[in-house]
């Protein structure tokens, strides 16, 4: 009687539910005159059959879970860390230009002259998205205007941008991983119809991954012993160490397009992780095998897709750009304040943390591996054109 309660409360601890007695029998292994004397097993995992114990309760659950998921008992942290956070500045000074999308941006030889509305000495072209670097801001009227580095003085406001950085890892997980996208309830099952464990999980939350089932067609992340949580919240790192073929050496960066999320690897080994934003429909990053061809640590980028230059945009010195393929490029985006979701011309965005990291381990020459697990990002190269930020 001892050892059956002993059996119950070590299987409640890993959400284990006792059989009924009907289940009994096909649960349990059957117990001989010679296994009867035996104890039960520590919680563990065993892919033998022991000699001194039982595997009985939470140690054949565990076992169940090592054959049939990458999770293992005990349950380590993601052998990974934080970059400096340093990283995180930017090497300028950014502001946003303030005036209405349709409107022409003028700019100014003096402050009195940009104050006053009076000789412009040139224009920047309405559009969405226009950043510029500053080296000088001052106030009047409580509004902020900024000097350019070419002295030129225009009306706009500086801004803060995202501090999100991925992690460097000192060895490659034995199972993928990923970041909560948005505020979310853990379930103990697939499904909706499963109860909540209690515990909620925050954006940019890194949780492991160790398995995916379907529960009414919907795809579901195992995070933890009895925890799942719905995989629409999470962009996932689909860890492999091979190296893509055509790769000549030992150093690669992958994109995955389908999660959102770039791995770096280097002698077969994961060293680094984080969530990128890639081109959006129609302006898809396109997959394939390229390798970068440039570096620049200070790169403006300007143009427009559309024929009414509606999308037209300009963004001064946008820092740690590596082009990979055409005028796709790697880089850091002070513009962005969410990263892991598609939405640029083309480049691959990363917060400016994560692209000085990058920047800093990459060489001219090596490789990038875009690629996308659901197939829906055209391969025909007749699709692509020159491609932007």
């Amino acid at each position: 009687m001892k050892k059956l309660l002993l059996l119950v409360w070590m299987g409640l601890l890993l959400g284990f539910v006792p059989p009924t007695p009907a289940q009994a029998e096909s649960f349990f292994p059957q117990i001989t005159a010679e296994s009867a004397g035996k104890p039960l097993c520590l919680p563990g995992v065993y892919l033998q059959e022991p000699q001194d114990c039982l595997p009985l309760g939470p140690a054949q659950r565990l076992t169940e879970l090592a054959q049939t998921t990458a999770y293992h008992y005990p349950d380590a942290p993601l052998p990974a860390y934080r970059p400096a956070p340093d990283l995180t500045r930017a090497p300028v000074n950014i502001a946003r230009i303030n005036l209405p999308e349709n409107e022409k941006v003028p700019l100014y030889a003096t402050f009195e002259d940009a104050v006053s509305g009076n000789n412009p000495t040139r224009f920047i072209d309405p559009g969405q998205l226009r950043y510029v670097s500053y080296i000088a801001v001052e106030y009047y009227n409580n509004k902020p205007w900024v000097r350019l580095r070419s002295g030129e003085w225009l009306r706009a406001s500086p801004v803060a941008y995202s501090s999100f950085q991925g992690l460097i890892f000192k060895q490659t997980p034995n199972h993928n991983f990923g970041w909560i996208m948005d505020t979310v309830e853990v379930r103990s099952a697939p499904g909706y119809n499963a109860p909540t464990t209690g515990k909620t999980l925050y954006r940019e939350n890194v949780v492991p991954i160790y398995a995916v089932q379907s529960a009414n067609n919907t795809d579901w992340f195992m995070i933890g012993v009895n925890e799942w949580v719905e995989r629409r919240y999470i962009r996932q790192v689909m860890v492999n160490p091979t190296p893509p073929e055509g790769v000549t050496n030992d150093r690669w960066i992958e994109v995955n397009l389908f999660e959102q999320t770039l791995a770096v690897y280097e002698n077969r080994q994961l060293v680094f992780a984080t969530l990128i934003a890639s081109g959006g429909e129609p302006f898809f990053t396109r997959p394939g095998l390229h390798q970068i061809y440039q570096k620049k640590e200070l790169e403006t980028m300007s143009g427009a897709f559309e024929a009414d230059r509606s999308d037209y945009y300009y963004l001064q010195d946008v820092p740690w750009t590596m082009y990979f393929d055409q005028a796709r490029a790697l880089h850091g985006a002070y513009w962005r304040t969410l990263f892991g979701y598609a939405g640029t011309h083309g480049c691959v965005n990363l917060s400016i943390g994560d692209s000085k990291w990058l920047f800093d381990w990459a060489r001219e020459g090596d490789w990038v591996y875009v690629w996308d697990p659901s197939g829906q990002t055209p391969t025909d190269p007749n699709f692509y054109g020159a491609g932007g930020a």
